[in-house]
């Protein structure tokens, strides 16, 4: 890289090249359900759940091997280290009921991910199931319907921490629920009193936090579910507080960043969550006025978390996993865009000087915070990102559509 763009950054105490070491390190989680509009692999599972992707672009996968000859594809053009992310309706051999998942049904997941380098995270599937009941699965007052999903749930705890010794990498097991009611519920006490109960007996199951974590996913409403839903954000962060301080057994809270109220900052709850826990989980959206998963741009709320996220030091302590499914568009290209801005947001912060803003700020020096702010907005970070893709033999932004374009004329139009 010239010096001068590295002297610019001196400047402001910035050194590219610890920066892009930094970046290097960061792992970004990319949901394999992008490229199926969260279809899976059970023969007569339609989605259902509150769960809604839209659009009919010809080349969507059909199964395991097509969905990873695309995330091939979009690898290619994604730098930085990578996991996958996983929901337990992509069993790759030997199907069977959710319910009876071990990791003999995700062998040739686990093949893929050593080939090429990367981790596993997982989900239990708890929507797109004739076991939803009424829309309610762990909150259900069925008494049968509520122990389906607990076995599910410890099954696929128990399968994270094989795919964790499998690989030699950390995975993250992520619990979300669709239950609530469209219409303003008469009782909210009971529904969540279940849920407690329910969670607590998922958690007799003592899960090895040295291979996995656990997390639980929080939502504020959805398509059937507008008036209320079980699984709060406060619900969540309470929970997951009296499991890591009462019982001694670590459960992160996971937030999403479309399942919040429009007028909500994601990224003002960031740093109240880290200091009272040592880890946080991100799923990582953009929606447009509900939770519609939209592909991420690189916009002023993406930036603020990415922000956030580097000013708390918390980039160590954090899972980043992106979850989105468009299917308007090219599928390959949707996942590659996203994670792409995740990354750009990512470098975009680490070459912030924010102790100089620090400094100013506790200093009552806020002229001098604003005139920063807007200084570095014309660094050229643009330039750091190039030079980024250069060392990992990664496209730059005007190469890889291109070839993706080439790869969608060539084999997804074909299927």
């Amino acid at each position: 890289m010239k010096k001068y763009i590295k002297d610019k950054y001196l400047k402001y105490g910035i050194n590219i090249d610890e920066v892009l070491e930094k970046l290097a390190n960061i792992t970004i989680s990319l949901h394999c359900w992008q490229l199926d509009d969260v279809n899976g692999f059970e023969d007569s599972a339609t989605l259902s759940g509150g769960i809604q992707s839209t659009g009919d672009y010809p080349g969507k996968a059909g199964n395991f091997k097509e969905l990873t000859d695309d995330l091939t594809i979009a690898l290619q053009y994604i730098p930085g280290k990578k996991k996958i992310n996983l929901h337990s309706i992509y069993q790759s051999d030997n199907l069977v009921d959710r319910s009876e998942i071990t990791i003999e049904q995700f062998k040739s997941w686990i093949k893929y991910a050593k080939n090429h380098d990367l981790g596993l995270d997982f989900n239990p599937t708890v929507f797109s199931s004739p076991m939803l009941v009424d829309g309610l699965s762990l909150s259900s007052p069925d008494e049968n319907v509520r122990n389906y999903w607990i076995k599910h749930c410890i099954n696929s705890i128990k399968l994270t921490e094989e795919i964790s010794k499998e690989l030699g990498k950390k995975s993250l097991c992520n619990i979300w629920i669709p239950d609530g009611l469209k219409e303003v519920p008469s009782d909210r006490l009971g529904p969540r009193s279940r849920l407690e109960k329910s969670l607590d007996k998922i958690f007799e199951y003592k899960f090895d936090n040295n291979l996995i974590d656990v997390s639980l996913e929080s939502k504020v409403f959805g398509i059937g579910v507008e008036s209320y839903t079980v699984g709060s954000h406060e619900f969540y962060m309470n929970y997951c507080a009296k499991k890591t301080f009462l019982d001694k057994q670590q459960v992160l809270c996971l937030l999403d960043t479309g399942h919040f109220h429009e007028g909500e900052n994601v990224a003002d709850k960031i740093s109240s969550l880290l200091l009272f826990n040592d880890k946080l989980a991100f799923h990582v959206s953009r929606p447009v006025r509900w939770d519609s998963d939209h592909v991420l741009k690189l916009n002023d709320q993406l930036q603020e978390v990415a922000d956030e996220l580097v000013k708390c030091d918390a980039l160590e302590r954090t899972y980043i996993g992106l979850d989105y499914f468009d299917g308007s568009i090219n599928r390959v290209a949707a996942l590659i865009i996203g994670a792409r801005n995740i990354q750009k947001a990512l470098l975009k912060a680490l070459l912030t000087p924010w102790n100089l803003l620090k400094e100013a700020q506790d200093s009552y020096d806020h002229t001098k915070v604003l005139a920063l702010q807007e200084e570095i907005k014309t660094l050229p970070w643009t330039i750091v990102w190039e030079e980024y893709c250069l060392l990992n033999n990664i496209s730059l932004d005007d190469e890889w559509y291109q070839e993706v374009i080439k790869y969608e004329n060539e084999v997804l139009k074909l299927r």
